[in-house]
């Protein structure tokens, strides 16, 4: 039995997902496509072997988009895994397109965001995407303050016709989650959190409470030198990866984050995989806590 099958040493092992349960440990297909998440992968074949392993691994749930590559990651999704599994969520994410020298570019238009939803449909080769995150491109670096009233409204329009049966969000603030949830009903929330970087605290809580899932991207992303070393040397004292320890903290944060690591190897798929069953104890839990605050 895979690691990700086991219940682990983590509770609950699963999380609801609009109308789905899924495991709460998924995979998250960007790096699949080439360099700079842009174009066509390294190895076509290594990027199918990855997608498969996972699947058998007991993975449940795929975080991709159409603006990977574009169109590369869902492809080779499609490739490696139809007829999907009948458990297999893949949430997926509009709002974005890439410029011809890859930059990362908004698409809010209605004509952009029901083309997206095409898309992906259309790559995937499905008739109705589970999950469709909203990602708002007000900055590039991270949320900032603006009404999304308009592009969820296309979306949630998209919803109706049937080409989607959830809406998530991502890349956004307290006020435009509140904003949103008065609009449709959000499933999910997408956002940069890590060890590091703890400025969703609150915001987990309060969706925790709410039956909502927080999907944490960069795991590992904008460390300090001292931050990185603190936990370099917990993951050397456990005999585990960084990116291990980095993974079975965020599992145990919190009972709705649902984690989509990203790798293009199956050796590094199921080094992040077995973060399930890495055992936290209450003293490395309150020496990774502390790093939030770490000069």
């Amino acid at each position: 039995m895979s690691n990700i099958q086991q219940s682990g040493t983590f509770a609950p092992a699963t999380f609801k997902l609009g109308s789905r349960t899924v495991k709460r440990l998924g995979y998250g297909a960007m790096q699949l496509a080439g360099p700079g998440v842009f174009g066509p992968p390294k190895d076509h074949d290594a990027a199918l072997a990855v997608l498969r392993e996972a699947v058998t691994q007991g993975v449940d749930h795929i975080d991709t988009s159409d603006f990977y590559g574009p169109h590369v990651t869902n492809r080779l999704i499609r490739e490696a895994l139809a007829p999907y599994p009948d458990d297999l969520v893949i949430v997926t994410k509009i709002g974005a397109r890439r410029g011809p020298d890859g930059s990362w570019l908004p698409a809010f238009s209605p004509e952009a965001l029901t083309q997206a939803v095409h898309d992906n449909l259309s790559n995937l080769g499905l008739d109705v995407l589970d999950v469709v995150n909203l990602r708002i491109m007000f900055d590039t670096h991270g949320p900032a303050e603006g009404s999304i009233e308009a592009p969820l409204a296309v979306l949630a329009k998209l919803q109706e016709q049937g080409l989607v049966r959830h809406i998530g969000l991502s890349n956004v603030t307290p006020a435009q989650i509140a904003q949103g949830r008065g609009i449709t009903e959000i499933v999910c929330v997408q956002n940069q959190y890590n060890l590091a970087h703890r400025g969703d605290d609150a915001l987990i809580d309060d969706l925790a409470r709410d039956g909502i899932a927080y999907v944490p991207f960069f795991p590992l992303g904008g460390f300090n030198p001292l931050q990185s070393s603190t936990l370099s040397d917990v993951a050397t004292r456990l005999g585990a990866t960084p990116m291990q320890v980095a993974l079975a903290w965020l599992l145990r944060r919190a009972p709705n984050i649902l984690l989509i690591p990203g790798t293009s190897s199956v050796g590094h798929l199921r080094e992040n995989l077995a973060a399930a069953e890495l055992e936290l104890s209450d003293d490395v839990l309150q020496e990774l806590d502390g790093m939030a605050i770490a000069a």
